[in-house]
């Protein structure tokens, strides 16, 4: 026994030894990580928005992390929780403790609280349950000579057993106590204001002629909205207005089609299921000239769609179908169309026996990647296009009654939190107070309750977003968790 604890001691230091005498460039982090950004990347989650906002987020405050370890002299470090939604390859395999989803991922969170680049890289793919394999084939160089010589009078690092046979406290274990020891909203606003005030003030600018362009565009081309579909910083905002009014400069006559709809900067070009005009960012000009030519066939097909939906309506004893851009994949006008025509000729085939008007009031969403239908807190019906019609009809009379009291709820919990938002805005003198679109009304409303009963100085004139987790966003925003504590 002696013997074999001996071998596991000099087995650690080794392992310690070799990590210690190897590091990681920028270069070597991102391809060992790449494993990683393939199960991570948002453009794998479009049919899913608030887990891609989610990874999104976290990409973010992860990139920042491993910036901060690039940067010569960084010593202060503070533990990063991530949360991450983990593509699953085989769900057999994972780990038990981790939650799954039935579309093929898993939720992850870990923190990072290491000080160079290979322990991140290694504790981000064993906590995702990635193979570490890979690691040990890139070109890793040593330590540079002067380093290695600075490491010879280095502190000698006893085992674990001499620090419990002398009683003498382990300084590495009073290190990852301090670590664990959970985040505060104090102390995070604490460390964190000074930070987010410098890049705040430093937006501002940016932030003027962001509202500038938006009011002079609206006008000009009398719009209902101009939007964008994911969080992009400011500057990139700006930039996208500026293209835009480029565009109205060099082709105006072409524009006029586009009077009284929403324009939505997002990944493609066309128009949304919701009817909106969608501006690809990475699309030129032409193509953006082209989906302006064609709003007047977009707008016959929209109206197609419309009465599609009222077909539906009435087979299903008069339940209005609807399209939620916050909760359901962005799809094309064409998209839904297909979507709603396959769902019409499955209902006329099967002549369900709905009351005519017995379901008016109540409300529906069709999603493509269900099987089973379900009902959703703020009241409406999720049904799969697959599901069958008298599962349909069985699991719509089961659950009117419940769907009702969700829809009241919901009326209520959106009056109540508008007005908690405003109470909160005014107390903490804040330039603006939002929530991402992942947070829900009930988690906003118990969010902005508890802070109501706090005294926060810090927040003075500031952009408060109510998230999953704590970051300062590049333009000086503060986002907290809605469960902070």
């Amino acid at each position: 026994t002696f013997y074999y604890f001996i071998r596991l001691c000099l087995e650690k230091i080794l392992l310690q030894c070799i990590l210690q005498s190897r590091t990681l460039s920028g270069a070597d982090a991102i391809n060992a990580l790449r494993p990683f950004y393939f199960a991570v990347h948002p453009d794998f989650f479009g049919q899913h928005p608030k887990e891609r906002e989610v990874n999104e987020n976290s990409l973010k405050r992860l990139n920042g992390y491993l910036e901060n370890l690039q940067k010569p002299g960084f010593r202060s470090f503070k533990p990063t929780q991530l949360t991450f939604y983990v593509r699953e390859r085989e769900p057999n395999s994972s780990n038990v403790q981790e939650s799954f989803s039935a579309s093929g991922f898993r939720a992850v969170s870990f923190t990072l609280h290491t000080r160079d680049l290979l322990s991140t890289v290694l504790d981000i793919l064993n906590s995702c349950s990635l193979s570490t394999e890979h690691i040990q084939n890139l070109n890793v160089n040593s330590q540079p000579q002067e380093e290695a010589k600075s490491t010879v009078n280095r502190p000698i690092k006893w085992d674990k057993t001499y620090y419990s046979f002398t009683g003498i406290k382990d300084p590495e274990e009073e290190l990852e106590q301090a670590q664990r020891v959970e985040t505060t909203l104090i102390s995070w606003l604490d460390y964190n204001e000074a930070s987010a005030i410098k890049k705040l003030k430093k937006s501002l600018p940016l932030r003027k002629e962001l509202e500038r362009l938006k009011f002079e565009l609206s006008h000009q081309l009398q719009l209902s909205d101009i939007r964008w579909q994911r969080s992009w910083g400011i500057a990139h905002r700006c930039s996208q207005l500026h293209s835009l009014s480029r565009l109205v400069q060099q082709r105006p006559e072409v524009l006029k089609n586009v009077k009284g709809h929403t324009v939505v900067f997002t990944d493609r070009s066309g128009m949304s299921a919701a009817g909106h005009v969608m501006l690809g960012t990475m699309d030129v000009h032409d193509h953006w000239t082209k989906i302006f030519e064609r709003l007047p066939n977009y707008y016959k097909l929209q109206k197609r769609l419309l009465f599609l939906e009222d077909r539906i309506s009435q087979l299903l004893g008069g339940i209005q179908l609807i399209y939620i851009e916050e909760l359901q994949p962005l799809l094309t006008l064409e998209e839904y169309y297909e979507t709603l025509n396959s769902f019409y000729n499955k209902l006329c085939d099967s002549r369900l026996p709905f009351h005519p008007h017995s379901l008016k009031g109540l409300q529906m969403i069709l999603e493509s990647d269900r099987y089973a239908p379900s009902l959703h807190e703020l009241g409406h019906f999720t049904i799969p296009t697959l599901c069958d019609p008298a599962t349909l009809q069985w699991f719509i009379f089961a659950k009117a009654q419940e769907a009702r009291q969700n829809l009241k709820r919901k009326e209520e919990m959106m009056i109540m939190e508008k007005e908690l938002i405003d109470t909160s805005t005014e107390k903490f003198s804040l330039d603006r107070l939002y929530k991402e679109p992942s947070v829900s009304s009930a988690q906003m409303i118990d969010c902005c309750k508890r802070l109501l009963e706090e005294s926060l100085p810090y927040l003075q004139g500031m952009h408060l977003c109510i998230s999953h987790f704590y970051s300062v966003l590049q333009d000086g925003d503060l986002c907290i968790p809605w469960n902070w504590k």
